[in-house]
């Protein structure tokens, strides 16, 4: 009878420039590189060879079986074989897994900090048009995911018709960034009839008020935690981010439990950048980086003696787990060996890209508030296949860390250099906004002034 197999459901094949073998596996479109023997074993599996004929390879038999115990290939009746989807697909751009993209410049909020400037619609929005244009290209580039925010997001008027053109291109929309203000029933009824459940990511500033200072709206905190609440009933997955500043330094703890009383699930925090905004409105109330590590300091004893009770990042200086006492230091990249050398000067950036209002690509959205952020280059100029080829963007996050240490002698000659990775450049931007590969301030203050240790001694 033979022995004929196919693709599982759900498994596609797909490759890129200098990636060319990958299985992705649908609908979280879960990405594995595989060898060039295994991709050979998958091509046979199209219901219409039999394996087991004595002419395929011992190997590739025992390759195919491997596979089939994966839940990649399964056998299946002559003839019965992969969905078009399915198919190889080859990109003739590099690989980036994921799109973080403000898909407008607007916003009904005020927020002090706003790198966007978004109360006042600095960088407007495309057109309708312009933006399906965009979701057509990441198709054509092999882009899986992508991370939705503003501005904020859900206040355009064709909300619907951008997260329909993702999902008729089965690019996964992973987490939708708002201020939560517009999320209710009939926005979760939406994306649960399109078979989504994406993450809700919400800004949360702080009890006792910061919240609506922060955010400029009399009763924002109260309608973010309505909007906690609500996805936590409905089983949306729930993440935050909280912008850390002198007036709600001594609250943090207080806001972390908060949070995870109302279902929230991981919390970045992070000190204000210095933006337009914040020094228009709210400069007085900034921390220096000495005293943002000081409050994390202080405050981690207190996270671990309430249990641990969200998943957490502390300005890339401490990561811990839900119910762990097993932290990390993000801070300290490497391992201080000639390792990182050949390593992505960010690797976020690498896997991820940045789409601004105005649909430009840029490592990330910090540099939208930079000088810098003229230098990249607009979709609608050159395509965003060739940004993912040949473009100033692809050459900054294709940059290694060895070619950074040969252009910024401070870090070259810094004994901490292969710890650090040069630190990040949107942090290292905040200094003068134009030197994109200058020495990361907050990374030189942190291993010159002992602060590992002391994060260390703070978790015990």
């Amino acid at each position: 009878m033979g022995s004929y197999f196919r693709l599982c459901r759900g498994v596609a094949l797909r490759g890129w420039e200098k990636l060319p073998w990958a299985i992705v596996r649908r609908p979280e479109n879960k990405v594995r590189f595989i060898r060039e023997e295994e991709f050979r074993a998958l091509e046979l599996c199209n219901a219409r060879i039999d394996c087991s004929l004595a002419l395929i390879p011992e190997r590739t038999r025992e390759l195919i079986e491997e596979l089939r115990e994966r839940g990649v290939v399964e056998q299946c009746a002559y003839g019965d074989g992969p969905e078009e989807d399915q198919l190889y697909r080859r990109y003739p751009n590099r690989f980036i897994y994921e799109a973080y993209w403000s898909v407008t410049g607007r916003c009904n909020y005020r927020c002090r900090h706003c790198y966007l400037s978004a109360c006042e619609g600095k960088f407007g929005e495309l057109s309708h048009e312009e933006t399906m244009e965009i979701i057509s290209q990441m198709d054509d580039c092999g882009i899986l995911a992508v991370a939705l925010s503003g501005g904020e997001p859900l206040i355009r008027s064709d909300w619907w018709d951008i997260v329909d053109a993702f999902v008729q291109r089965k690019i996964d929309v992973k987490v939708i960034y708002t201020n939560g203000a517009l999320v209710n029933e009939a926005l979760l009824d939406g994306l649960e009839a399109r078979g989504m459940r994406p993450e809700f990511n919400m800004s949360y500033d702080g009890d006792e008020d910061w919240h609506d200072w922060m955010r400029g709206i009399p009763g924002a905190g109260e309608r973010v935690l309505a909007a906690f609440d609500l996805c936590k009933k409905r089983g949306f997955p729930l993440g935050a981010e909280m912008a850390l500043h002198r007036g709600n330094a001594a609250v943090l703890g207080k806001s972390v439990n908060t949070l995870a009383s109302h279902g929230c699930a991981h919390l970045k925090v992070s000190g204000v950048m210095d933006t337009e905004l914040w020094r228009r409105y709210g400069r007085d109330y900034a921390l220096s980086k000495e005293e943002e590590y000081a409050v994390y300091e202080q405050y981690i004893p207190a996270f671990f003696a309430d249990g641990s009770p969200l998943r957490i990042n502390l300005g890339g200086v401490f990561s811990c787990g839900k119910g762990s006492r097993a932290y990390t230091v993000p801070m300290e990249k490497y391992d201080g060996s000639d390792a990182c050398l050949r390593r992505p000067l960010c690797g976020h950036a690498r896997q991820s890209l940045y789409i601004s209002p105005e649909g430009r690509l840029l490592p990330c959205m910090p540099l939208s508030a930079c000088a810098v952020q003229d230098d990249f280059p607009l979709i609608r100029e050159i395509g965003l296949r060739k940004g993912l080829s040949e473009s100033s963007y692809l050459s900054v996050i294709d940059t290694r860390v060895e070619e950074f240490f040969a252009r910024t002698k401070k870090c070259r000659g810094c004994g901490y250099a292969k710890l650090c990775g040069g630190g990040c450049r949107a942090c290292a931007l905040g200094t003068d906004g134009h030197e994109l590969m200058a020495a990361d301030p907050s990374a030189c203050l942190f291993f010159r002034e002992g602060w590992g240790a002391r994060i260390r001694a703070a978790a015990g």
